[in-house]
């Protein structure tokens, strides 16, 4: 069905209609902060330990504003044995905001999650030379990225987080079994060895007691009381 004549120009002055009658709101700024959404494209921060000085932001960047400079070290091998490596070592890392055109493309092309937009705004400056932020600078800005919305019930669970959660689950696994295989081997040397003889004791010998219970005599330690002697009934010399 072919569109009614005008009726383009007709939606246009409606929505203007709606408009006018509504109350204009001006939004205090500065006394007041405007609410702005999580994905406002503010500034842009950077997470130095994900950082492999790839080189991809850089080559990927339309405007040539990101500026990274790295330097190759030695690592020595993680076993005895093992074949020495190395890596980047990230020196510099700086973004140009005089001439960035906040297209995102660095933080799209990124692989490693080391680049996150930021909402912050006010850095303006009154030396075009100090909108070059260096890595420290950028590294400031990291904490005030928002954290990630979250997910649909349904949704499925993100490859990183999914990858993170199998090498743990994995490792506890293996963690596990080396327990087990350890109690095992603790529990086959130990009935491997003999079992210890039991050495006869030293005897113990019977305490004395003071009176034999059967015979009522007196025992080795205790000595025999003297008896009292009976009173004489013979006279003595002198009496009558």
């Amino acid at each position: 069905m072919a569109p009614i004549p005008g009726s383009g120009l007709a939606k246009g002055l409606a929505v203007t209609l709606r408009t006018m009658t509504k109350k204009t709101v001006t939004e205090q700024y500065p006394n007041v902060q405007p609410d702005l959404p999580p994905r406002t494209r503010g500034v842009i921060g950077l997470f130095e330990e994900n950082c492999t000085v790839c080189m991809l932001c850089a080559r990927e960047c339309p405007d040539w504003c990101i500026y990274i400079d790295s330097h190759k070290e030695t690592v020595p091998p993680a076993a005895p044995g093992g074949r020495e490596r190395s890596r980047n070592v990230l020196d510099r890392f700086a973004i140009d905001f005089s001439l960035c055109m906040y297209c995102g493309i660095c933080i799209e092309v990124c692989p490693f999650d080391a680049l996150f937009w930021s909402p912050e705004f006010e850095y303006a400056e009154t030396d075009i030379r100090e909108l070059t932020h260096e890595r420290d600078k950028l590294r400031e800005w990291m904490w005030t990225v928002p954290a990630p919305p979250a997910l649909d019930p349904g949704a499925e669970e993100p490859k990183e987080i999914a990858a993170a959660r199998k090498t743990a689950e994995k490792l506890a696994a293996e963690h596990a079994a080396a327990q087990a295989e350890h109690a095992a081997a603790q529990a086959e040397r130990a009935a491997a060895q003999p079992a210890p003889t039991e050495q006869p004791g030293p005897t113990e010998q019977p305490r004395p007691t003071g009176r034999s219970e059967s015979t009522g005599q007196p025992g080795p330690t205790e000595q025999p009381r003297p008896t009292a002697q009976p009173e004489s009934t013979e006279p003595q010399e002198g009496e009558s």
